[in-house]
């Protein structure tokens, strides 16, 4: 019974901590309707803040507290002022994307500050337990609380009796008639990031302090469980998120006491995900809530694609097929197979983002699906590789569509945060399916590329080989665009409501998009797995996710060269500046940055 109340205390701790996120994004959505994608890393941020505070100046715990929360408002301050405000016009996944690249630019800055080393950070406060019931409680537990509890006071005082309270409410419930009113809705924004950012770094301080350690990898997780607590809770809703997030805690405290540490992250998206089929709104959203908006007509910023002429596409298939005839390094042919491997993913992501406007931020996971299948057909079935490569490709189709499905009602930023979510539980699934997948250790022996036989080892068969491959899986999917397929998957982009109306079935082009798509990221997948000889839990994770999204927009959202274009750009890129190759991820965000703010409809225009 005591560790049953152990249990209890921990989740609702940790539940106050992710509280301190989800009140920040529920703010954010409430005023700008966005989902703030770089609130884990101003956790982030606030975590080495702190660091600094307490090992190398040595300030007292109160102290550190306010210099962390003035600095990471500040941070805030800064990414709405000359990250976001200068996208109010643009299309209205534009700031989504731009929060994703500066999420990139923050979390490398930080690594490169302060080195992916690990490093310890002390609580300041006396290591005892005090005894409540059966269970136990810290000095620790107690500061999370009691911040918790007056981060939520305050707040909920500034937004019922201070005027700009007032106006924050006012433009959380109608910006257009807030602005008439004569609210200063760009104050708004100002006041909430800096509120948000504040609540954001004094968490990542109070979590290392909790775990007396913080490393650069620890943003991704907060941004995400922070939005399963909004959403579990109702996107906008401050309350709500509050609630959110200590239900979540429970129900992370309670799925570690039965099965493992292991599973901890499963049920918070596994939560996620059935909240968002069953519930949309959230939990505690008011029943006479709007559903959430499509992106009908402001999906993909208004261009006239750039028409490559045929001869000079021949030119250049050419060009890059009979190059390994030349005296190239092994290096360039690596690039470019890696280039050629991210291009097929690129080419299955177009195509689902791009055409038919369900933005994925899970992509990998079709990565994974496939090459896990191709890697246990072939060693444990001893298929031939080629046929084992297909079959991922269809598995991929096929499990990939499955799972992402129940996605397929939502809209708005409700898709990207679905996929995303499944993609976290693919990957957890992976990681726990001990008796197919062996878990943590991973697959390793995967046989060599073949065909017909005959092992591909040399540099230049895999390159000949990853080549071909990609370019049947563009003409194909060009060919696809082409029929009524095509047109019918763009109907559905540009409004689905009016194509609903003429007869169109959504979920089943969605199901076929996915299908397609699904097929071509599991040949990729398969062809690693293959080319890498072991795979884990790992190989395929979120942060592939977002490469394969800025290769796209890159290139142009539903062009089918621009993907393969965009590939070999974003790869080759950080290879030409050999001496800069630790801020690969750092040029990363920075170009997708670029991209949102001055060319939404990416180098060769959006199809």
């Amino acid at each position: 019974m005591s560790s049953w109340l152990d249990y209890t205390i921990n989740g609702l701790i940790v539940g106050n901590v992710y509280a301190l996120v989800a009140v920040g994004l529920a703010l954010i959505f409430g005023v700008s309707r966005l989902i703030n994608f770089a609130q884990g890393s101003i956790y982030l941020v606030g975590a080495y803040i702190g660091w600094v505070a307490v090992v190398q100046l040595h300030t007292p715990l109160p102290l550190t507290i306010i210099v962390v929360a003035v600095a990471a408002a500040i941070v805030g301050l800064i990414i709405e002022r000359f990250g976001l405000r200068p996208l109010q016009n643009s299309v209205r996944i534009a700031p989504l994307l731009a929060t994703i690249g500066i999420s990139f630019v923050l979390d490398q800055l930080v690594m490169l500050t302060f080195s992916p080393n690990p490093r310890a950070l002390p609580s300041q406060l006396p290591d005892v337990r005090f005894q409540v019931g059966g269970g136990t409680i810290g000095p620790l537990d107690l500061l999370i609380a009691g911040v918790g509890l007056t981060s939520a006071l305050l707040l909920f005082v500034f937004l019922r009796y201070s005027k700009l309270g007032w106006a924050v409410r006012a433009t959380a419930q109608d910006r257009d008639a807030a602005m008439q009113m004569g609210v200063d809705v760009n104050r708004v924004n100002q006041a909430v990031f800096g509120i948000a950012a504040a609540l954001g770094g004094v968490s990542g301080m109070l979590v290392g302090m909790y775990y007396n350690q913080i490393d650069t990898a620890m943003s991704l997780q907060a941004t995400l469980k922070g939005v399963v607590a909004e959403v579990v809770g109702g996107a906008g809703n401050v309350p709500g998120a509050v609630i959110g997030s200590l239900l979540l805690g429970l129900v992370e405290s309670y799925g570690v006491a039965v099965f493992g540490t292991s599973y901890r992250n499963l049920f918070a998206f596994l939560l996620l995900v059935v909240v968002l089929v069953l519930r949309p709104n959230g939990l505690f959203a008011s029943a006479r809530q709007a559903p959430p908006e499509p992106l009908t007509g402001t999906f993909i910023a208004p261009s006239r694609p750039v028409r490559i002429p045929r001869w000079m596409l021949l030119a250049a298939s050419a060009i890059f097929a009979i190059l390994p005839l030349f005296p190239v390094s092994f290096y360039v042919l690596q690039t470019l197979i890696n280039a050629w491997l991210l291009g097929m993913l690129a080419l299955s992501l177009t195509l689902v983002a791009g055409t038919i406007g369900q933005v994925s931020l899970g992509h990998a996971a079709l990565l994974a699906i496939g090459a896990y299948t191709s890697a246990l057909l072939s060693l444990t079935l001893n298929v031939p590789v080629g046929l084992a490569i297909i079959g991922g490709g269809l598995m991929s189709a096929a499990l990939g569509t499955l799972l992402i499905s129940p996605s397929f009602r939502l809209r708005g930023h409700y898709v990207s945060i679905a996929t995303l979510a499944i993609g976290e539980i693919v990957s957890l699934v992976i990681l726990n399916w001990e008796s197919v997948t062996r878990g943590p250790i991973g697959i390793s022996g995967i046989p060599p590329l073949s065909l017909f036989g005959y092992d591909l080892i040399s540099p230049t068969a895999i390159y000949w080989f990853s080549f071909a491959v990609m370019v049947v899986l563009a003409l194909l999917q060009g060919r696809l665009l082409t029929s009524h397929l095509g047109r019918s998957f763009r109907a559905i982009r540009d409004d689905d409501i009016a194509a609903r109306a003429y007869g169109l079935s959504l979920n089943r082009y969605k199901s076929l998009a996915f299908i397609f798509g699904g097929f071509a990221a599991g040949v990729s997948g398969g062809i690693a797995a293959h080319l890498y000889s072991y795979i884990n839990h790992e190989t395929f994770n979120t942060q592939q996710s977002i490469l394969a999204l800025t290769v796209v927009i890159l290139g142009g959202l539903g062009n089918v060269v621009g993907a393969m274009l965009g590939a070999v750009a974003l790869v080759g890129l950080p290879e030409v500046f050999r001496i800069a190759a630790e801020y690969r991820i750092l040029i990363y965000g920075i170009v997708l940055l670029l991209l949102v703010r001055f060319r939404p409809q990416g180098l060769l225009g959006t199809m």
